[in-house]
């Protein structure tokens, strides 16, 4: 059978491909958070920043404080899904990405004749990003009243990214 091949840097294993020519970059930036604890009655016509709470994992420590920032210049892959209970008095409700170079938007009329009760939002990127650039993601629900909830449950809120190019 083959030899596996490992490109080493300061004695780390950086890229790994086995003898069936998988390949591995165990240190390559990678992220996944989730909420256990719901962000409840969120203000109304202002951008409200999602926390979050578990780090599932962080290979390379680029998560904190609600925030990814990127290590090194390059593509990365974004992706979030958030569910709400809806204010059918809102005029739209809008979240999405944040990142230093632009936004990156899911927008939606909840006017559906009663507010619901669940309603997920899931989005997903390809941006680009400088070194130290940052990005989270803020929720808006423009009008209504001051009843929407952000789920708490690691199942329906996520964040999650990782280096592509």
């Amino acid at each position: 059978g083959a030899t596996p091949l490992n490109i080493v840097t300061n004695n780390s294993a950086r890229m790994v491909i086995d003898s069936s020519g998988r390949v591995t970059m165990p240190h390559q930036p990678a992220f996944s958070v989730t909420k256990s604890v719901a962000q409840n009655n969120i203000s109304v016509s202002g951008d409200v920043l999602v926390t979050w709470d578990t780090e599932s994992y962080d290979v390379g420590s680029n998560f904190a404080s609600n925030t990814f920032t990127a290590p090194v210049t390059g593509k990365y892959q974004l992706s979030m899904l958030l569910r709400i209970n809806t204010d059918s008095a809102a005029t739209y409700y809008r979240t999405g990405f944040d990142t230093s170079n632009r936004s990156y938007r899911f927008i939606f009329d909840p006017d559906f004749g009663q507010d619901l009760t669940y309603w997920s939002f899931a989005l997903s990127e390809l941006v680009d990003m400088d070194a130290n650039d940052t990005a989270i993601i803020n929720i808006r629900q423009v009008n209504g009243s001051e009843i929407t909830d952000i789920s708490g449950s690691p199942s329906y809120a996520r964040f999650t990214g990782y280096l592509v190019a």
